[in-house]
């Protein structure tokens, strides 16, 4: 649990597939205290909202001691899927109406890291010029090239 001294981080993310599905890379940039700290990788099958997630769990789990943090993405699958619809899938045991949710290990995984750290989730349009942002994207880009695409 985050106590009222934690610290302040924020946190960009991106994630990006080509094609979706495909090849996969990932990108986090950290800053903390006037530090900042990149982070980035990938997978050689997987989506587009699984780089996504697992973008945002990569830079969660890089926090050495529980934070108040300030998550941005440009995925409103993870900002909405956190911030609505997990409550209601825990409340189901997993399920949607149609089946078993997507990508359950990565909420799950979110999910434990929820309890960690104080987490406010920021929505960034992607594409759009915001320098932290477009970083991300490009640490994903060389995620996805280092998977040989």
């Amino acid at each position: 649990m985050v106590n009222r001294s934690a610290d302040k981080v924020i946190i960009y993310t991106d994630g990006g597939c080509v094609p979706n599905p495909g090849v996969g890379g990932w990108g986090a940039v950290l800053q903390y205290k006037g530090r900042t700290r990149e982070l980035y990788g990938g997978a050689p099958e997987t989506t587009n909202n699984r780089m996504e997630m697992t973008a945002a769990i990569r830079a969660l789990e890089a926090l050495k001691r529980p934070c108040h943090v300030v998550l941005h993405t440009d995925s409103q699958y993870l900002r909405r899927g956190i911030t609505e619809w997990m409550h209601k899938w825990k409340k189901n045991g997993w399920r949607t109406r149609s089946g078993p949710v997507k990508n359950q290990d990565l909420w799950r995984r979110l999910d434990e890291l929820m309890v960690r750290h104080n987490v406010s989730w920021k929505w960034v349009k992607g594409h759009a010029g915001h320098a932290l942002n477009e970083r991300c994207d490009a640490l994903a880009a060389r995620g996805i090239r280092e998977q040989g695409r």
